[in-house]
Formats: structure tokens, sequence, C-alpha cells
């Protein structure tokens, strides 16, 4: 039987996530528990269910499909939702004729994601493009994304691997042959830091960046940067202190704080801890592009 691995997008045409035009593909599920989480919708390995309110049309279709009693009729005609006794059957997302409920998982093959990156394989050839992994975390899932890399590489395409760095060891070494660039997440310098905004210290991480830097593989240090939790001078030293350790680095992604996880969040039902945080204002971010180039030769640009 084939392997089969939970993917919750494939997004085509992404310019932001390695050379040329390239198709990311999602996987669901993370070791790690960011507390800004951008796509909180792929923490979880399991699917999940969103929903939109604001495209409820009030037809009450969920009512009757859900057999739990999870919808019911609101005021002003629309429907309440209390997820309390849901068993993501997906019933009423089914039976949704506007699409405000949402099955956010889908499970597929190493051929049926191949089939799909390939067909813009020409775009990958005039831009030096081509498939990029991503999450969550793809390694979480690594017997599949071993095999879809091997054979990806053996069909000619480029590779690049967005990874927490959360991961064994020898797992990084299996599959470094078939990555192209790993798009190595920096999150906190501090370990402590790291473990309380994170779930995980970063000892382990830091340990495969060295790890995958010593058998050569390029990477791209890509640093999200938190207002209030990591735009502190020490972490942009720590950013560049790491940069300048690495051998094979190509440079280093400032990702600026993005507020749209809240709304992510809302459709998961779930509690935003940062729902009160803006998006940083451009000459913010120049200024700590500025701090870290001020301790490094390696090319610091903002994502």
């Amino acid at each position: 039987m084939d392997k089969k691995a939970t993917i919750f997008d494939i997004q085509k045409f992404c310019i932001n996530d390695g050379p040329g035009i390239r198709t990311n593909v999602f996987f669901k599920g993370c070791p790690l528990d960011c507390v800004w989480c951008h796509n909180p919708e792929s923490k979880k390995r399991k699917k999940e269910l969103f929903f939109l309110s604001h495209k409820c049309i009030g037809c009450l279709s969920c009512v009757s499909a859900c057999g739990e009693g999870c919808h019911t009729k609101a005021e002003g005609g629309y429907h309440g939702f209390d997820r309390t006794n849901c068993r993501l059957c997906f019933s009423c997302a089914s039976n949704c004729p506007a699409a405000a409920l949402e099955c956010v998982g889908r499970e597929m093959t190493v051929e049926q994601i191949l089939r799909e990156v390939e067909k813009d394989r020409l775009f990958y050839e005039n831009s030096g493009g081509g498939m990029t992994v991503s999450g969550g975390e793809p390694m979480a899932q690594f017997d599949f994304v071993f095999e879809l890399l091997s054979k990806a590489k053996a069909r000619g395409l480029h590779v690049c691997m967005e990874t927490c760095g959360f991961a064994p060891t020898e797992n990084y070494e299996k599959i470094a042959p078939f990555v192209d660039i790993f798009l190595f997440d920096y999150k906190l310098t501090s370990p402590e830091l790291h473990k309380k905004y994170t779930g995980q210290d970063n000892a382990l991480i830091l340990k495969n960046l060295r790890f995958l830097d010593q058998l050569g593989a390029k990477t791209v240090l890509r640093c999200p940067i938190i207002p209030g939790i990591n735009d502190t001078d020490e972490h942009f030293f720590g950013i560049a202190e790491t940069a300048n350790s690495l051998q094979n680095i190509i440079r280093i992604d400032i990702e600026p704080y993005n507020p749209l996880g809240g709304d992510k969040h809302e459709r998961l039902g779930e509690a935003y801890e940062l729902s009160k945080l803006k998006h940083p204002e451009s000459n913010v971010i120049d200024g700590w592009i500025e701090k870290i180039k001020a301790h490094t030769q390696v090319s610091v640009t903002k994502a």
C-alpha cells in the first residue's frame, strides 16, 4: 500500500520560499507549539475543522448534518457552534453550501503530490524554481518526506525544505542529499525563552543546524521576529553570531510578525494569546535588520 501523508495545503507560484517560482507543500504536524504561529492548523497531525463565520448564510444545513448537536440555531437565524462533542466527522462541512465549514487536511500519496508539483515544471525550469516542503514540520512525517524528496530529486526537481530543526539528527543526515537548500528556523537565542514560547529548548535544533552545515548543506536562516518576545539586542546578536559560525549559509531572512494567524485561531475555535499585537512598522523592521548587519557580513533581508 502506498504511503500517505496529511497535507493541509499546496500553494503554487510562490516566490518567497526558495529561488525562482515554487510549489509549496504544507505538511500537518509540528513538534513545536509557537505562541505566534501563523499556521495553527499545521500544529496537529490530524484533520481539523475550520468555521468561517463570515461565510455562513444561515441555511442551517449543518444542524441536521451533525449527529452530536454541535450546531444550533442562534440569534439572527445564523448558527452557533459548540465543539465540545465534535467527533470531526466533517458531515457538517460536506453539507455546507457556503463553505463556511471546512475540513483542514487531506491524505495524499507521494505520486499524487508529485503529479501536482510537476504540472508547473516549465515555470521551475525558466525561473530556477522547484518544490518546497513546509508545514508544520515536514520531518514529523519523515518516512513519507524521505520518499517524496528522493523521488523529486530523481525527477530533476530543485528541492527546499523549511524546518524548525527539531527532529532526530540521523534523519537530517539521511535526507540531506535530497535537499538543495534548508530554510532553517532560528526562533530564539535563549534556551529558556525558546522553551517558554515554543514548548522545547533549542539544544537539538542548534545541534542539527551545525550538523547540516558540517555536511555541506546550504542553509537560509529564517528568523521570525515577534515584538515583545524576541525583538531584543541579545537575540539580534545571537542571530548574527549563529550565522557567522556557519560555512554554508546563504543569507538571513527576517520574518516580521504576521497577525493573520489570529484569524486562523478563531476559525479553529481557539484563543489567541497575541490577539492585540500588530504588524510592526517598516522603520522598526529596518532597525532590526541594521542591528543584525552590525555584527555579520552575511546578507540580511526581509522575507
